[in-house]
């Protein structure tokens, strides 16, 4: 099945709607949390316009809040998973789904946890991960889903403008680097649109940015992915070393380095920076012992 325009029938949340559900559950946005409630219905339409759900998906939605983009998904999904590690917000999302979209209700399931941490979800495998991700756990949330979830095909995350940057990064650009590595290890990355802070409730005092991810194979290599993360990891924690240097610590020595380096037909002067995924792959495949 297609994506359809949400019907005029399905009721979403308003700005008034919003502050209402907050004021009856006593919340108060957190920087903690890193809550920034959508209060805009055309964002969250074209969210999901923008992440091609269709009747067969399973979405994964993280950090649903006070549900604006749940009753926009629902809808078009077979099912939303929602993860919140907010138990009042958890608590109180099939009840605002219930007053919103009562023939969608049993579309719906909550898992009160917190995403970085799960590790399990619950019911059908999912297959899309589309979220309004808090900005301070974006990548390392992204990241772990990634792994813990091979049923994720595809994933359409707003983050702040500069993580989706960083997540879309190509090699050679100022802001490639650790999480633009690491995410190409499960899906090609691209920016899907920039987003306003006036659609958020309070307003950010940055941008955000849509991020899709469309999962393809892992490079093909002997070594694991930890291993290859732990290059990845070494050759930016000095990214304006060379790679030579960067690594030292890595492979025990300079010259070790050079020698993996070499093996791996990678230029011992090159920088981080200039190397893809795969690049990286093959340097942890020639690891000397003590590194692999």
């Amino acid at each position: 099945m297609t994506h359809a325009e949400i019907p005029d029938s399905t009721r979403l949340l308003t700005p008034a709607d919003v502050r209402r559900l907050a004021d009856r559950l006593g919340v108060r946005p957190t920087k903690t949390l890193g809550q920034n409630f959508v209060i805009d219905a055309g964002t969250v339409r074209r969210i999901v316009r923008v992440a091609e759900v269709g009747a067969d998906d399973v979405v994964l939605e993280v950090g649903p809040g006070l549900g604006s983009l749940t009753l926009a998904l629902l809808p078009h999904v077979r099912q939303v998973t929602a993860v919140e590690i907010d138990p009042r917000l958890a608590e109180a999302l099939p009840a605002t789904v219930g007053e919103y979209a009562p023939d969608l209700a049993d579309r719906l399931r909550v898992v009160t946890a917190d995403a970085m941490r799960v590790d399990e979800i619950p019911g059908p495998a999912p297959t899309a991960l589309v979220a309004n991700l808090p900005y301070n756990v974006a990548v390392p949330v992204v990241l772990h889903l990634l792994e813990l979830l091979p049923s994720l095909r595809r994933g359409l995350v707003m983050v702040q403008s500069e993580v989706a940057d960083r997540l879309a990064a190509r090699p050679g650009s100022r802001t490639y680097g650790v999480p633009s590595a690491k995410a190409a290890w499960y899906a090609d990355v691209r920016r899907a649109g920039a987003v306003g802070r006036n659609v958020f409730w309070p307003a950010p005092n940055v941008d955000s940015g849509l991020v899709e991810l469309r999962r393809r194979p892992a490079p093909s290599a002997t070594a694991s992915r930890e291993q290859v993360f732990a290059v990845i990891d070494a050759a930016f924690a000095q990214r304006r070393k060379t790679l030579r240097s960067a690594l030292s610590s890595w492979a025990g020595s300079a010259p070790a380095a050079e020698a993996a380096l070499r093996a791996a037909g990678v230029d011992p002067s090159a920088r981080g920076e200039a190397l893809d995924v795969v690049e990286f792959a093959r340097i942890a495949e020639h690891a000397p012992t003590r590194a692999s």
